[in-house]
């Protein structure tokens, strides 16, 4: 189990509330902890502010090491680890539940409604929404007829999602984002390998520069060149299906994954090519010959310590900023805090590169303890030349995101709440401008559709403001009558096909 400093505890129970297993405990103002319950985790050890606690490097008697994540914790006999997802039983780690074959809580739609009979694209839009949508239209499919209503829907409720394919910083979570020097989103949460930006929303769409955010949007869902800024300082280019630009510079990779990912890709190529790899990345910098994948191809640790804050064996946090991969780290010699000479070898070759392979260079141990950079070996530079070519092309992509969950129901159907349970049961499916729409959870109609699927320059605006989106809704005739559908409205396709093809 954990070691506690007694002197130096302070009783300020961060231990015992973020103690997963309910090890920890305050007795008399001192942190104790229950031998039998503690499979040191290492939580404690990180979140006490005054170091008293300590992970020993041995694990207790009768304790297996778990392997199912960086970890590894030592999981005491009847009990779990931390994820509590494994326990000991008798010496073996056991998953403590039992695989599920099927997911019964899941629906699928009827294949036969797959796609609109038409999009809603060029629909147009009737209101008040009293009257019934401008086209409803139906054929039949494998025997069944599908009906399709569409409109061009007003929203308010409406925004997009902006993600970036980069690991260049581009601010922190929640920093504000303008166009022209008026606000239009912010910096989101970041996705694997992304960078991610809010634009729009109802608050905004609303607020004092509301129409210069219907604006942005519809021009980024309809594939156009938009300048944002963060802060007023971080200028970005961003158009679907194009590279970023972020401060001039035009993205070339997708990093292949965080540092530790990295490692554990190309561990054995890593283990041919040098004596260690530090992969800089402002998530997790990954240092091979300590990681588990480095410990898998016979590797142990070298002695350098990377430049970055430890997380589990051989992942470290790395800080955010300008430099290299997102981080703070400008050179890649600043990647190597120190050697430890009790570990090392003097002529040791370490390389250091980012999680694109992109930076690269080699360093030499010297008898000091101190690094030199030396020319990149072949098998170094094929190495970080792998990494490059496993990396995807950066990209920026574009998701509209909206709620169509009011008044316009009333263009459906009479029985508003009828068309949002049918979406959600999958008796009527959602598209929009033709593009699959994923239906957000919970109470009204809310989804994301990819824009880059949506048909060419399928949004627009009006100046309430508010974006328009092509949706459409379709499902059986059986299942349209049972919603209170506009049963009377109902046209064949193919009429309708012909008179548009006409003229």
């Amino acid at each position: 189990m954990v070691v506690v400093n007694q002197e130096a505890c302070k009783g300020c129970t961060l231990c015992e509330k973020n103690c997963p297993l309910d090890a920890v405990h305050i007795v008399e103002r001192k942190a104790v902890v229950d031998e039998e319950k503690c499979a040191e985790c290492g939580i404690c050890t990180r979140v006490c502010k005054f170091g008293a606690i300590s992970r020993p490097e041995k694990s207790t008697d009768g304790s297996v090491v778990c392997s199912s994540c960086p970890v590894q914790c030592h999981v005491p006999v009847g009990h779990t680890g931390a994820c509590k997802r494994y326990t000991n039983e008798n010496g073996k780690l056991v998953r403590n539940r039992k695989l599920v074959l099927q997911n019964d809580a899941v629906h699928y739609p009827d294949s036969r409604l797959n796609g609109p009979v038409i999009t809603a694209v060029g629909a147009g839009t009737n209101y008040p929404c009293i009257r019934p949508a401008p086209h409803i239209v139906s054929e039949v499919r494998d025997g069944v007829e599908v009906v399709t209503v569409v409109t061009e829907a007003p929203l308010s409720y409406s925004g997009v999602t902006v993600k970036l394919d980069t690991n260049t910083y581009i601010g922190e979570e929640g920093d504000p984002v303008y166009r022209d020097g008026k606000l239009v989103g912010m910096v989101n949460t970041e996705e694997y390998d992304s960078k991610m930006i809010a634009v729009g929303g109802a608050n905004k769409l609303t607020g004092p520069d509301g129409f210069t955010v219907a604006r942005t949007i519809v021009e980024l869902a309809n594939g156009e060149e938009v300048e944002l800024s963060v802060n007023k300082k971080i200028k970005i280019r961003v158009q679907a299906g194009k590279a970023p630009v972020i401060n001039g510079v035009e993205e070339s990779k997708m990093r292949i994954g965080c540092g530790s990912a990295t490692v554990g890709l190309f561990a054995k190529k890593m283990k041919e090519a040098v004596d260690e790899v530090i992969v800089i990345d402002h998530h997790v910098v990954g240092l091979f010959t300590e990681h588990l994948a480095g410990a898998e191809v016979g590797m142990e640790w070298s002695g350098v310590v990377p430049n970055a804050t430890k997380s589990s064996r051989g992942r470290y946090f790395g800080e955010h900023g300008t430099g290299i991969g997102g981080t703070t780290i400008a050179t890649p010699r600043d990647a190597i805090k120190s050697v430890d000479m009790t570990r090392a070898k003097a002529g040791m070759q370490i390389l250091v590169t980012n999680t694109t392979g992109e930076i690269r260079a080699l360093f030499e141990v010297q008898a000091d303890g101190d690094v030199k950079e030396i020319p990149l070996t072949e098998k170094a530079a094929a190495l970080a030349d792998d990494i490059t070519n496993n990396c995807e092309s950066s990209l920026a992509s574009v998701m509209y995101v909206g709620g169509t969950g009011g008044s316009a129901r009333g263009g459906v159907c009479s029985k508003p709440v009828a068309i949002t349970k049918a979406v959600h049961e999958g008796k009527a499916v959602l598209t929009v401008g033709g593009a699959p729409a994923y239906v957000l959870p919970g109470g009204g109609i809310n989804f994301i559709v990819d824009a880059g699927k949506v048909v060419d320059h399928g949004f627009t605006w009006v100046p309430t403001p508010a974006t328009v989106a092509p949706v459409e809704y379709t499902m059986t005739r059986a299942d349209y009558e049972a919603i209170g559908g506009h049963m009377d409205c109902i046209r064949p396709a193919e009429e309708l096909r012909k008179e548009v093809e006409q003229g």
